[in-house]
């Protein structure tokens, strides 16, 4: 009887110990599957900095040269000889800047009437706003630069800015987290004699910074990134972006990949900067502004 009763409980726990390998073994294939995610998203950054610190011949080398050799810091302080990367720098951070203010001002106060007022045409207005983010910009891009040169915008940082001062990504975000908002809120600011403006500054916008943290950093990395857009409204050097700078290094002779590489290398630096001090408040905002609604 005590041998039956000791196979027993080695089957019981041999049967209880499949699911917990089972669960050992996804929990290590996931963590595989993560890895060479990371690696693929990492790949391309690494090779980029390498490139930099390489000879222009040892690029393209095969087999892939991984660590440069010889080493050339020297192919930055080039590439800013070869291009004004410092005036590309200020053209870029202050379009962005303005770019940013701009459109997170104006998408809250859009959210904030669509969300908390009703008014005639309310549904029909945002569902033509949500739709425009189906349309490609090809599609508006030869309209949109038409009406800039109208107006006499071009090679101007208003050409640059205007056209991205409010977007329908953010209008739609803003609206979504405003929602959430209670509107007893309101209410009570109203009883104390608070203006619709004073409510919107004063108790709207306060609640509101984590999602308008989140919207400034999407506005910036659009910003900073977008070359198309520069590329039709600016024909000056010394208006170009640092995104169209880089096309320095293109000429009819070739492309000097190793200066090309050391200028994208520094263009990368403020992004990798901005999204490693403001992460806390990108993933807040990412949470906190789901599709409530």
């Amino acid at each position: 009887m005590a041998q039956v009763t000791t196979v027993r409980a080695a089957t019981q726990r041999h049967v209880m110990s499949i699911p917990r390998a089972l669960e050992i073994i996804g929990r290590w294939l996931g963590y595989g599957l993560l890895f060479c995610g990371g690696l693929l998203m990492v790949l391309p950054i690494f090779i980029m900095v390498s490139s930099s610190l390489k000879e222009a011949s040892d690029i393209f080398k095969v087999p892939i040269q991984w660590i440069p050799n010889p080493f050339r810091p020297e192919n930055y302080p080039e590439a800013m000889r070869v291009a004004p990367f410092g005036r590309y720098f200020f053209n870029s951070l202050y379009v962005g800047l303005w770019t940013v203010v701009l459109n997170v001002f104006l998408s809250t106060l859009a959210g904030y009437g669509f969300a908390k007022y009703n008014f005639w045409g309310r549904n029909i207005m945002f569902l033509a706003i949500l739709s425009t983010l189906m349309i490609p910009f090809q599609v508006i891009m030869v309209p949109l630069y038409i009406i800039v040169r109208n107006l006499g915008w071009l090679n101007s940082y208003t050409g640059l800015i205007v056209p991205w001062a409010v977007s329908a990504f953010g209008v739609f975000m803003m609206r979504q987290f405003i929602l959430s908002i209670p509107g007893e809120l309101m209410d009570a600011a109203r009883i104390d004699g608070a203006s619709e403006l004073g409510i919107f500054w004063h108790v709207i916008l306060p609640l509101c910074k984590t999602p308008m943290v989140t919207l400034a950093i999407f506005t910036f990395l659009d910003s900073w990134n977008n070359l198309l857009w520069p590329l039709i409204v600016i024909t000056k050097v010394e208006m170009r972006t640092v995104a169209l700078g880089l096309m320095e290094f293109q000429t009819l002779h070739g492309t000097a990949y190793h200066l090309l590489m050391a200028g994208a290398t520094v263009a990368t630096i403020p992004i990798l900067l901005l999204f490693m001090f403001l992460q806390r408040y990108f993933i807040q905002g990412v949470v906190l502004s789901g599709l409530k609604g």
